[in-house]
């Protein structure tokens, strides 16, 4: 089970999401699997295991905590995947969800991604990486020099696991080879062992932290245009297939040139849809066997509807 934040969409495309999925649930459609009852980029989908994603920072770890100690209980060999960034570990929620798992001995993978900013600020990287080569594993005791401004005053997020009995490593984010191996190996002894493993996958955000942010109000341009000319993950891999002669300039124009229409032709189709109806305001918030909802609903959804009935020019009620 995956509980991630918002930057875990390739997560989600991997396991099978589609382009049009994400697409309608940025348009809040009635192709959306959540009726348009969340916020852009905060998908979940049942089908791929994928818990929907909360604003709130880190309120996903203790959540995690406790799913993994449920799969633990039920012995059916599975396990959790949180990931949360540099930021979120600044949050309380973070603490008891590390003391949780471990003293409960919980199946789960802890993922940071350590990007430098946590929205902007620093817990700033200077000289993240000690070496060119495609690291397959890098683990605790890898030296990292990190110049820590306002955030943290340790180092980074993996020295704080020990503190509470969790194995843990850290790791070149960038490498995608690196982070494969790194969560492969992770994922084989919290299975084994039944125990959280705590990864700390260093890496750098390049762009803003939002539309509505501008991050050269809080740092250089030149450290930037630094990080994309020496350790951007795309160009490495890129880089990395030319060298095996796998991949070429032509075949990377054309890659970005089809992806570049398949995701047009998502969001145009996206935007055409029909907003789900209103009557699923009341479905997916109670069970019952034979479909009936709790009276307290069922009294709401008559108000509802009594008031687009007096109303009617104000509200596109669609289907």
């Amino acid at each position: 089970m995956v509980y991630g934040q918002y930057r875990e969409a390739g997560v989600l495309m991997h396991r099978g999401f589609t382009l049009q999925q994400f697409a309608d649930q940025c348009f809040s459609n009635a192709g959306d699997p959540a009726k348009g009852r969340q916020m852009p980029i905060h998908y979940g989908s049942v089908e791929h295991h994928f818990q929907t994603i909360s604003s709130p920072l880190t309120t996903q770890l203790p959540q995690a905590a406790g799913a993994a100690y449920a799969y633990k209980l039920a012995d059916e060999g599975k396990m959790v995947v949180c990931y949360f960034g540099d930021g979120a570990a600044s949050e309380g929620d973070f603490h008891p969800a590390l003391n949780m798992s471990t003293t409960l001995e919980c199946p789960m993978i802890y993922f940071c991604r350590n990007n430098g900013y946590a929205i902007s600020t620093p817990g700033k990287h200077t000289a993240l990486f000690c070496c060119s080569i495609n690291v397959v594993l890098v683990l605790l005791n890898f030296f990292f020099s990190i110049a820590v401004e306002d955030q943290y005053r340790g180092d980074g997020i993996v020295s704080r696991g020990p503190g509470y009995g969790m194995a843990s490593l850290r790791v070149d984010g960038n490498d995608v080879f690196a982070v494969h191996e790194a969560t492969k190996y992770a994922r084989a002894l919290a299975m084994k062992e039944s125990r959280p493993v705590l990864i700390e996958a260093m890496t750098y955000r390049q762009g803003h932290h939002s539309t509505s942010d501008d991050s050269t109000r809080y740092r250089e341009i030149d450290e930037i245009q630094d990080w994309q000319k020496n350790n951007d993950p795309v160009e490495r891999l890129r880089l990395y297939m030319e060298d095996l002669d796998c991949w070429n300039e032509e075949m990377d124009k054309d890659c970005q040139k089809e992806m570049r229409k398949e995701v047009l032709k998502a969001l145009s189709e996206a935007e055409t849809k029909e907003k789900a109806p209103l009557s699923s305001l009341f479905e997916d918030v109670y069970y019952s066997k034979d479909g009936t909802l709790p009276q307290a609903l069922a009294i709401q959804e008559k108000q509802m509807n009594d008031h687009i009935a007096k109303y009617p020019d104000h509200y596109h009620v669609g289907h």
